[in-house]
Parts: structure tokens; sequence; C-alpha cells
């Protein structure tokens, strides 16, 4: 409705029915309600309106993929592709499926046995070189009371039966690849070692499970095919335990643990009733994605100027010199942590994605490309804005039509380069630090440079090491790597059954000390859910012989004062806008986006 001078007669408005919750309108329908009790459980949040967005409320890709497997749990078939464009419980419930109309394809026995070609983090493992045979993952849980060596061996049976890429074997020709054979061919019993978990010390029981998680470590062999080791300490007769996971990474993600984990809860739950254990299906097994993924690849042609023009430019030395794979290995490697607030991590997650439109990945990068420029030239290794950074993902895009991983156990992690440029306001002193209008100029810059790549950057591994008519060069790998984990429940002491344990932090790293490093400095962010709100949690390592600790530290405050400047900026009245890649239906430069967006403030 307007007014007679043209201008949106606001009385005229109908009121908007905010009543109904304190997370905005209620759910009116058994699927709305079905996904707002999704959202509110992965997020970790009391209240969720139907048209609150997944991403505005602290979601990210990675628990896109957990939000659609809990929804075909649930009776409801979604895609991660839908979750990204529809977003809201009340725009998901109009596309989603029920499990009837759209059940689980029926693949022709034996898809996911057999030979596995190598994805392209396996090639990219490969060319690293250094050993490998420790290289692996692992969690520490709590175990329910009454937990017996009889159940526990039958539910990890359970998962080595159903999820192929447990049972594999690395095959070392020339591509390397993965052998999968039958299910039952790999006996439980035989990966499991049982130690009693005594009364001790907090320091005593970290002591033991760092050296009861080495010596599993050790104890695997991906080329005879043991690819996971388990560790249970037995706590006895009614008492509450522990059990250490150890996985080879070959066969697991970060993704395949939020799968592997409530799959062995519900297998012991069903033992325990005496029910026969059984797991959803696995829509798309590893072998017919990697078989996918390799016919696709010459299909990613056209990226191949973006992903020369990342690689081509400055690049000057951090360190002392450049890394060298031979010298520079994990036995060389530091460490430091820090630790974001509850208040300023809400805000990251939340406040500032919805205010731009953009993605936390987007938040982070921004504060990580300005933070290292701004040490960069402090430094005096170079005055430029433009960082490059090796960017991982976790590689479940939607790129192979039909496919499903949502349930699919393996090591699907996709690395690309992406320059990132945030513009001259990374200097300190200026624009960026005062918190002003160069704040949101920086992300909505990085969010573009990001956005630039498609699929999330995993055409750069299919072209870099599966397309063989348009190979990309081998090139040194870019110094600075970055990872966003996503969100994960702190270590609970609350005992309660398949939660990380607080010892986990004696689990050390998970890599070989003679592998060689990646980059010269990463850095690996997740968010924790603790009880006072959601912590965002950096490690920081780096190659020790090319920085000293004091230095690291001083580009792992600026990035911490970094974010603090984005999470407050998002509180400003001018916060806020659209970008390019926001558009779909038109096409406008940053320039006229900002320009129609000033007008329209203007005349409010």
């Amino acid at each position: 409705p307007q007014t007679p001078n043209g201008k949106l007669d606001r009385k005229a408005l109908p009121a908007p029915d905010l009543s109904a919750a304190p997370g905005g309108r209620q759910a009116t329908t058994e699927r709305e309600e079905t996904l707002c009790k999704l959202f509110r459980e992965l997020l970790n949040l009391s209240a969720v309106g139907v048209d609150d967005s997944f991403f505005d409320l602290g979601g990210d890709s990675i628990m896109s993929i957990q939000l659609v497997s809990r929804a075909r749990a649930a009776g409801l078939v979604i895609t991660p592709g839908q979750v990204f464009e529809h977003r809201t419980a009340a725009g998901l419930a109009l596309v989603a499926e029920t499990a009837e109309d759209a059940p689980v394809p029926a693949l022709p026995a034996g898809s996911g046995t057999g030979r596995v070609p190598a994805t392209p983090i396996v090639h990219w493992l490969r060319e690293r070189g250094g050993p490998v045979g420790r290289f692996h993952q692992s969690v520490l849980l709590h175990t329910p009371a009454g937990l017996t060596g009889e159940r526990l061996t039958a539910a990890l049976q359970v998962l080595l039966d159903h999820h192929d890429a447990l049972r594999a074997r690395l095959v070392r020709d020339d591509d390397w690849a993965l052998d999968v054979p039958e299910p039952g061919t790999v006996s439980a019993a035989a990966l499991i070692r049982r130690v009693e978990w005594a009364d001790a010390a907090a320091e005593a029981v970290r002591t033991a499970v760092a050296a009861e998680a080495d010596a599993a470590a050790g104890r695997l062999d991906p080329d005879a095919g043991v690819m996971l080791r388990a560790v249970w300490f037995d706590g006895g007769p009614g008492r509450t335990g522990r059990l250490l996971l150890v996985a080879h990474h070959l066969v697991v993600d970060g993704v395949s643990w939020r799968i592997l984990v409530p799959d062995l809860a519900a297998a012991c739950e069903a033992l325990d009733k005496g029910a026969e254990p059984a797991p959803a299906p696995v829509p798309t097994p590893l072998r017919v994605w990697s078989e996918a993924l390799t016919a696709a690849a010459p299909r990613r042609a056209a990226e191949l100027p973006l992903w020369q023009r990342q690689l081509t430019g400055d690049d000057p030395v951090l360190g002392r010199r450049r890394l060298d794979f031979g010298r520079d290995t994990f036995a060389t490697e530091r460490t430091l942590e820090r630790t974001l607030s509850p208040g300023h991590t809400a805000a990251l997650l939340t406040d500032v994605p919805a205010a731009y439109h953009a993605g936390v990945n987007d938040v982070l990068l921004t504060a990580f490309a300005v933070a290292v420029a701004d040490w960069r030239t402090r430094r005096g290794k170079g005055p430029g804005a433009s960082v490059l950074v090796d960017l991982e993902g976790h590689g479940r895009e939607d790129v192979v039509g039909g496919a499903d991983l949502s349930r699919t156990v393996g090591w699907f992690t996709s690395l690309h380069p992406v320059r990132l440029d945030p513009g001259a306001g990374h200097r300190t002193g200026s624009g960026f630090w005062a918190a002003g209008p160069a704040v949101g100029e920086a992300l909505k810059r990085i969010k573009e440079q990001v956005r630039a790549a498609p699929d999330g950057g995993i055409g750069y591994g299919m072209l870099r090491h599966l397309a063989s008519g348009t190979p990309l060069p081998h090139t040194a790998p870019p110094q600075l790597g970055f990872n966003y984990l996503g969100r994960f429940p702190a270590p609970s002491r609350s005992e309660e059954p398949w939660t990380a344990a607080p010892e986990a932090d004696a689990l050390g790293g998970g890599a070989d000390p003679a592998m060689p490093l990646t980059h010269e400095i990463e850095l690996n962010a997740l968010t924790e859910d603790r009880p006072e709100g959601p912590c965002l949690v950096a490690t920081w390592s780096w190659a020790g012989d090319l920085f000293t600790t004091a230095e690291v530290a001083d580009l792992a405050d600026t990035w911490a004062r970094a974010l603090a400047v984005l999470a407050d900026h998002a509180r400003a009245p001018e916060a806020g806008g659209h970008t390019p890649s926001d558009l779909t239906l038109v096409s406008l430069s940053q320039a006229e986006i900002d320009l129609l967006e000033a007008d329209w403030r203007t005349s409010q």
C-alpha cells in the first residue's frame, strides 16, 4: 500500500503475527514441526520459528548434511541444495518428499565393493609423500553403564558391514585406490582392545588415554585393510566407561563421524533390547561416488581460467624460507589455541551472516585475510592486501546428479586455492579497525571472492587430479591453510552415553611425525556448544623452524581482534547489505547495489 505521494503507507500494512513463539511464527503442519525440531536439535536452540533461516541461526554447510540425514530418518527427504535454496522450515516443508514417495534407489548388489578409484584428496595425499600408516582421526566417547564386550563387538560389526569404507584396503599402484571386500570379511573382535577404566587423577587418566591412542594409531595398517581400531575402557559392572575409536583418514572425515557415532549408539541400543540393528540405508556408496566424480571431471574444463588466476600473482614468503617437505615434518610442528567469547561467537554465527547474506566461512575468512595482510605488512613481508589461502571444504558437493552423500562414510575433503583481497582498509589504524564502513566493504569483497569458485571449489581437485585432458600444473601449495570444521557439542562430564568425553583433549595429532607438513601456517577452527554458549575455538599450527611462537601468537591475536570488529560491526545501523551473487534474476555491480540500498535507507 502507498500514500498519495507514492511512499510506503506503513499504517495500512497488516500487523505481523509474531506472538506465536520466541523464535517467530509457529509451525502449523506436522512437516514444519518436524523440521523446526531438527533445527533446534542441531543448533542447540530452545525455540525456532518456521520462517527462521537455518544459516542465520548458525547453521553451516556441514550441518546442512546432518539436517538432510536426520530429516530422512524422520521420514522427510530433502537435499543439501534445497537447504541452501529454501533455508527455512516453512520453505523446506513445501519441497520435502516423504520417504515413501522418494525411496532410496535400489543399487545393484555389490555396488559398494571392489576397486574405488582415488578421489582428489587421496591423490593429494599420494603426491605429498611420506609415511601415511598412522594418518588418522579419532574420537573418545562416554559408554553407557552395563555395556558388555559382546554387545560392543556386535555393534561394531554392524558398522563394519554397513559402511564399506571401514573394510577398505589401500592399493598403492600408480594412482592409488581402495579395494573394498564383501561385508563380513573384516572381524570386529580382532579390532577391539579392552582396558580397565579405573578411578584415577585426571592427569593420569589423560596420560593413559594418550598412550592407548598412540598405540592404536600404530596398529593401523591401511595396506592390510586395518582401517579401524577400538579401545574399550571398561568401567566394570554398572559403571560408565570410555570408547576410543581410531580410524585411518583414508576412510573417514568430519562428516563421517557424525554418521558413525549415532549408528553405533543405535546398534547398541537395539542389541540391548534384543532387536536386530537396522542402520539407515546408504543411498550413494563411496565407490559409486568416486567413479561418477572421475567421469564428471572433464566437464569442469571451463573453470581452468579461474584456477589459473587464483595461482597467478604475488605470494610473499611469510617465514624465514619456504616450506621444505624434507625438513618441515610434523615432528617440527608447533601449535597454539585461541577461544573467542560466547557473545562474539554468537554474533559471528548469526548476526553477521544474516546482515550480509553470507556464510560463516565468509565471515571467518574476512577476518583471516585482514589479519594476515596486516600482520604481513607490519613484519615487512609485503605491503599488498592479497592473501593466497588453501581452503578446505567437506567435499560433499552436489556435482553428481542423483548422489546423496548424507549417509556415506569416507574421506571426501576438498582443497582449493583462493586469493582473498579485503581491500585497502586492512592496515592497523585504518578503516576496518575503526569498525566503520570498511568492515562491510571487506566482508562483501571476500564473500564474492569465495563464491567465485563454483560448488565450493571441488572442481579444482577434479581438474588437478582426475581430468587427464585438462590438467592443472603442479605448483607449490599456498603457504596458508584454512579449515572451518563446523559445530560440535563440547566434551562433557555428564557421562551421557555416546557423547564426547573430556579426556579427548589428550588424543593428540593424527599424523606420523615424519609426515611432511602441508602449509607454513594452518588455522583449524570449530564452534563448541558449551553451557555458557557457543565458543569459537581456533587451533593454529605452523612449521616450528619458520616462525617463533610469538610471531604466530601475534597473527592469532590479530585474527581474534578482527573477528571482534566484525561482531561489533553487526550492531551498527549501517551494517548489512547484498552482493551481486545474491541476485539471481538481475545483474548488478556492487556499486549499483550499494546505491540502491543507500536510496532505500534514505527513503525510510
